[in-house]
């Protein structure tokens, strides 16, 4: 089963940690406070649980090329935990299984850009820090 798609515009925030409901809602709100644009398609799918980048990968290749989508974030148990919100973000196409980290405060930009094709996953995650998290291009 293929990856459920994002929004016109949007990037999708798949939640696979379900140990704190509240947590989740935080992220939301985050998300929400974060731009005053829709940016994620926010799925919270119990299917999801637990599942790790090399999962996700298996089921986004076995998907219909029409159904495939590029990137996608999770909300993981370090991302419900920390206070910025470091959501994992995964290539899918490019460079399959690459990771890093960003804070829902450089989310909506990123989205934005992944979205109409003005970046790509390569150049957000070769500005990640020494952590692995991407915080902005020198900016801040």
């Amino acid at each position: 089963m293929p990856l459920p798609q994002p929004h016109d515009l949007t990037t999708l925030v798949l939640r696979t940690d379900f140990g704190d409901d509240a947590a989740w809602e935080a992220l939301c709100a985050a998300l929400d406070g974060a731009d005053e644009h829709p940016c994620a398609t926010r799925v919270s799918d119990p299917r999801f649980a637990d599942a790790g980048v090399q999962t996700l990968l298996a089921e986004e290749s076995a998907a219909a090329e029409d159904e495939r989508i590029c990137e996608v974030f999770l909300a993981d148990a370090t991302a419900l935990a920390g206070p910025e919100h470091p959501l994992l973000a995964v290539d899918l196409f490019t460079e399959p299984g690459r990771t890093f980290r960003v804070p829902v405060r450089w989310y909506p930009g990123m989205s934005a850009n992944l979205s109409i094709a003005n970046l790509d996953f390569a150049e957000y995650a070769d500005a990640a820090d020494a952590s692995g998290t991407f915080r902005g291009f020198g900016d801040g």
